[in-house]
């Protein structure tokens, strides 16, 4: 039986070292407590990190700003010892068409949820080339590969995040260094929540968001978080290249109305 196999799979990420960025609350938050629970040693990058877990390294980063990033991400393989695991979870949310945001909101969007991931995988990569399993996760969206209402923006920065991780996977496998995406249907984060509590009709607009995935709710953060973990355990060494869905079947399944 080869090491990996005989390996619990609750311990998987023993000894192993993982960033992750936005990890202070909603789904990095999860991510960076499930990666901890399965044996990781976890450091925090967030550009708040007072509600960040205490079981983790907190360092504050920016990933908008390259000085920023170079300096969290080299405080916390200071601080690890190295870097296995990388995971670019750090973005924020675009509402609205194509014409409802100007070149400054454009340009924001993308500089944090896609030249963001750039900047903090670029500073962690002489680190990921030293380690024996080195693994990127990026946190993508159903939004990269579904057309969804008044997310132009939005969707446009995920898709670009999408065919980075694909790019990413091509050029650093010789390396050692996988690269793969998770991408969540409608997950019931504190974003969702602000943008629900702002609708006309909040049980409405939940309703509806709950619905328009086919297993009738939201997607919760933990389920993001245990992709994202299966992505980057070294159990999981031959998956490169991979965008793994979690969205209750919202991409894929296409159902009957209810009740015909």
């Amino acid at each position: 039986m080869s090491e990996l196999t005989s390996t619990p799979a609750t311990q998987d990420m023993a000894g192993l070292r993982a960033i992750v960025t936005g990890g202070a609350s909603g789904i990095g938050a999860a991510i960076a407590a499930t990666l901890a629970d399965r044996g990781a040693t976890v450091a925090v990058l967030d550009i708040d990190t007072a509600t960040a877990d205490a079981r983790h390294i907190p360092f504050t980063c920016d990933v908008a700003n390259a000085n920023s990033v170079n300096d969290a991400v080299s405080g916390a393989a200071r601080a690890l010892g190295g870097i296995d695991i990388v995971i670019n979870n750090a973005g924020i949310g675009a509402q609205g068409t194509v014409a409802d945001n100007d070149d400054d909101e454009w340009l924001r969007v993308l500089n944090i949820n896609v030249v963001g991931m750039a900047r903090v995988s670029r500073a962690a990569l002489p680190h990921l080339r030293e380690s024996r399993a080195a693994a990127i996760v990026n946190t993508c969206s159903i939004a990269a590969t579904a057309g969804l209402p008044q997310r132009a923006l939005y969707s446009a920065s995920k898709g670009a995040v999408y065919s980075l991780t694909l790019a990413m996977a091509a050029d650093h496998v010789r390396e050692g260094i996988r690269v793969n995406a998770v991408n969540p249907g409608t997950a019931d984060t504190p974003w969702i929540g602000r943008l629900m509590d702002a609708a006309d009709d909040p049980v409405a607009e939940r309703a509806a968001l709950n619905a328009r995935q086919p297993h009738g709710r939201m997607v919760a953060a933990e389920e993001v978080a245990g992709a994202v973990a299966y992505l980057a355990s070294p159990l999981s060494g031959s998956t490169n290249g991979v965008a793994l869905a979690v969205d209750g079947g919202m991409q894929g399944l296409r159902l009957r109305p209810v009740g015909s």
